[in-house]
């Protein structure tokens, strides 16, 4: 035992960490568990890593690098309390030029960044090795989904007590039969040594998950569900130790087991559940991504799942990297403000490699895919800090405020019913204590809003309604004011005639434009380039920039072409007369051209989605085109409705964030591209695309373009599925207080409860399961969309 300032240390590795943890002002992590901290093992010298720093393992183990961050992720079997999570994300005041730390506590996995000119990779590991957090290590796993050890783990510990459990009813069954007074007092004591021996492997080995969570929940002087489970264990254990030890009864060694086993098929089921999920979210597009697919010189999309390594593949203006890639013909621009916060822009040239999650921002690019897609890393930047609004998830507060209170009143209730049968029938007070511990279950509380919102994620996942996270639709479901932009989503891209207005285009000029619109997502530049395409082959479009609200500009062979609105063009000296309607002004080399005229044309059944909408909630439009159509729409959302024109990105902001002072829930159905600032302010933003490669991050749901006149149902399911977990949240509690009213009377034994506390979380995720399924094919139909 070592001593330091009054304190004693297990040994040296315990003793470093302290004056590591010392020097930097960081000793309240003691504070936060009296038994906070890890034993060190082993070496943990710099130069045991020193192989991370060769390139190729590096670039095996980040995410993202440059020459100014870098970030990765490692596996940390040590992770164990809110002391080590508390450590891991003050890591950067331990060691300069490291970033952020993000510790996902479940998945025990550390998500850091650092600044690779002033700290190595391979010191960030020897770092968090010296304070007993090495990461694990394994290159050849990096390539192959993860698997799961601790359900390896499972199954021979369900397997060991189903064993126990069978064969000590077997040898206990002349007790059954009443046939002990045949078999003499011998038989009874060597029946008794066997259900003994075989219990004790179960207790120690198929209850180990219950030790550690209950041992563990008593050191951080809290109480989960696994402290009563533990103490009923531990009651009938020395119960039935004592009556065989001293001749006084045969004992519920079978009873132990056949807790024990059926505790353990709940928690397998459960995790087959989970996991189930997991494999949904990971592969079942919850992240919606389509990208533009090369294949000689035809183009067509593509999902992400449809993507390998060496594809190539066409991204364009304001597109996401689904993947690690090599840039086979640029220049391109990248954004990497979705991977590391930073806005600006950075160059790359032909072959230089680029990390998936950057946007393009300037004209299309080539790159060849050189890593596999990873869904869940692109879905965990799509849920990352820089995009988080501040909302109150009230299903999460019910559920922790219920679980914290639960253990607490389950174990008040056990001994108030083992103190009152002590008195009244003494032979009931154990069976009592252990049935009420076992029989309550918090788990199928918990289960309900994972499940119930998790199926609803998947089933408007099915019909190109694409959630951030299923938590969305708790704020859906509040939603009272829609605020609607007019182009690209209440009008329908390539739905109308396309009129050019002005000196009649050469077959050049044309090209020369159509070569432009070819770099855009937006839905007026895409409608104009579908209507004059011909046989074109696109030409070279150099320095080309984008301008969201405003217009696009780019060099065509040797000419600066300028395509946007008239106010644009007016701050380049440009006059331009007034055409009515949408229109895409043109000028060429400093000269106006003429302009596109865009007739809208109404997306079908839109104006029975306003007034379906307007019965029950505030709408609005806000539209950047003029007044022309004003009489139109004000005919479809009725004379109560606000609605704007000429309005700019930040007036449509302003206007969401009035309606939110005034108490409304504002939902904003937007294009994603000029209304992105919009959507962020917006409680709920709804990004609508013509197709799912023009990602927005800022949005929490993206909607394909022919899903927009469902967007009545997508509301009225979202209440729906918030009414599905309600339901399931009384279906639990009404299963607890029954279950526990019968238990203490001491009408149960604890095997019976041991079945009856996995069925209640069968019965809860079936419902929630079942419930979200039925009222999402009610309400959208069998049939799925398609992208």
């Amino acid at each position: 035992m070592l001593e330091r300032d009054e304190k004693a240390f297990c040994c040296n590795g315990c003793l470093t960490v302290f004056e590591l943890l010392s020097e930097n002002g960081l000793t309240d992590f003691y504070k936060l568990s009296e038994t906070a901290g890890v034993r060190i093992s082993g070496d943990t010298n710099g130069d045991k890593f020193k192989f991370l720093d060769e390139v190729t393992v590096r670039e095996r183990l980040v995410d993202f690098s440059d020459t100014r961050i870098t970030r990765t992720t490692f596996h940390v079997p040590a992770i164990h309390c809110i002391a080590c999570v508390w450590l891991l994300e003050n890591l950067f005041r331990l060691k300069p030029g490291i970033g952020q730390t993000q510790v996902n506590f479940p998945r025990k996995e550390v998500a850091l960044s650092f600044d690779p000119a002033q700290v190595k990779l391979s010191e960030v590991v020897a770092l968090l090795a010296s304070l007993g957090y090495e990461p694990e290590l394994k290159l050849s796993a990096l390539d192959a989904r993860p698997h799961n050890r601790a359900s390896r783990r499972l199954w021979i510990q369900l397997g060991l007590a189903g064993f126990a459990f069978g064969n000590i009813m077997l040898f206990s069954i002349s007790a059954y039969l009443g046939l002990d007074a045949f078999a003499g007092p011998g038989f009874r004591k060597m029946v008794g040594a066997i259900s003994f021996m075989l219990a004790l492997p179960v207790v120690i080995y198929s209850a180990l998950d219950y030790w550690r969570a209950a041992w563990t929940s008593l050191r951080q002087k809290l109480l989960n569900i696994d402290v009563p489970i533990a103490a009923g264990i531990v009651a009938i254990f020395v119960q039935s130790s004592y009556e065989v030890f001293t001749g006084r009864g045969d004992g519920y060694f079978d009873s132990l087991c056949g807790l024990i086993f059926f505790l353990l098929c709940g928690r397998l089921f459960q995790q087959k559940t989970y996991d189930r999920l997991a494999f949904d979210r990971d592969y079942k597009s919850f992240f919606p991504l389509s990208v533009t697919r090369k294949n000689g010189n035809a183009e067509a999309a593509a999902s992400l799942s449809e993507l390998v390594v060496g594809d190539r593949l066409v991204i364009r203006n304001g597109e996401l990297i689904p993947a690690d890639a090599k840039l086979i013909s640029g220049p391109a621009l990248i954004d990497y403000s979705f991977v590391t916060g930073e806005s600006e822009p950075v160059e790359k040239k032909t072959d230089d490699y680029l990390y998936a999650g950057g946007r393009q921002m300037g004209g299309a690019i080539e790159v060849e895919m050189v890593k596999a897609v990873s869904q869940s890393y692109l879905t965990s930047l799509w849920n990352q800090d820089a995009f988080r609004k501040e909302k109150c998830e009230l299903l999460n507060q019910i559920t922790n405020t219920y679980s914290q209170r639960f253990s607490k009143l389950v174990i008040a209730v056990a001994i108030g019913a083992a103190l009152f049968w002590a008195f009244v029938n003494p032979s009931v007070s154990l069976k009592a204590f252990a049935s009420v511990l076992i029989v309550a279950c918090p788990c199928a509380l918990a289960l309900a809003a994972p499940f119930a919102l998790g199926t609803a994620q998947r089933i408007l996942s099915r019909r190109n309604v694409y959630l951030k996270n299923p938590y969305v639709i708790e704020t859906l479901a509040k939603v009272d004011s829609v605020v609607f932009d007019k182009t690209g989503t209440l009008t329908a891209a390539g739905a109308a005639s396309v009129n050019w207005q002005g000196q009649v285009l050469g077959e050049t000029e044309e090209r020369w434009l159509f070569s432009m619109t070819r770099h855009s997502t937006h839905p007026l530049p895409v409608r104009i380039g579908e209507a004059i395409k011909r046989d074109y082959f696109p030409e070279t479009v150099r320095s080309f920039l984008e301008t969201p609200g405003c217009g696009m500009e780019g060099s065509v062979a040797g000419h600066e072409i300028w395509m946007g609105s008239g106010a644009w063009l007016a701050t380049r000296n440009v006059t331009t007369p007034k055409l009515n309607g949408s229109a895409v002004y043109v000028a060429v080399d400093g000269k106006y051209r003429g302009g596109f005229l865009l007739a809208s044309a109404l997306r079908p059944e839109s104006e029975r989605l306003v007034a379906g909408l307007g019965t029950s909630m505030e709408v609005a439009l806000l539209s950047g085109d003029n007044a022309k159509e004003r009489e139109c729409f004000a005919s479809m959302f009725g004379v109560e409705a606000k609605l704007n024109f000429n309005q700019s990105p930040l007036d449509k902001l302003n206007f969401i964030k009035h309606r939110q002072e005034a108490g409304k829930t504002v939902m904003m159905v937007g294009d994603g591209l000029n209304d992105a600032g919009a959507l962020r302010q917006a409680d709920v933003g709804v990004a609508v695309v013509e197709n799912v490669s023009a990602f927005s991050p800022a949005s929490d749901v993206i909607l394909t373009a022919g899903m927009v006149t469902r967007t009545a149902d997508v509301l009225r399911y979202a209440k729906q599925s918030l009414r599905v977990v309600r339901a399931a949240f009384w279906i639990s509690a009404a299963y607890n207080i029954v279950g526990v009213a019968i238990a203490a009377s001491g009408k149960l034994s604890p095997v019976v409860c041991a079945i009856l506390m996995p069925v209640s979380s069968v019965t809860v995720v079936a419902f929630a399961c079942g419930a979200a399924a039925w009222f999402g094919r009610r309400t959208f139909g069998k049939t799925e969309a398609r992208p």
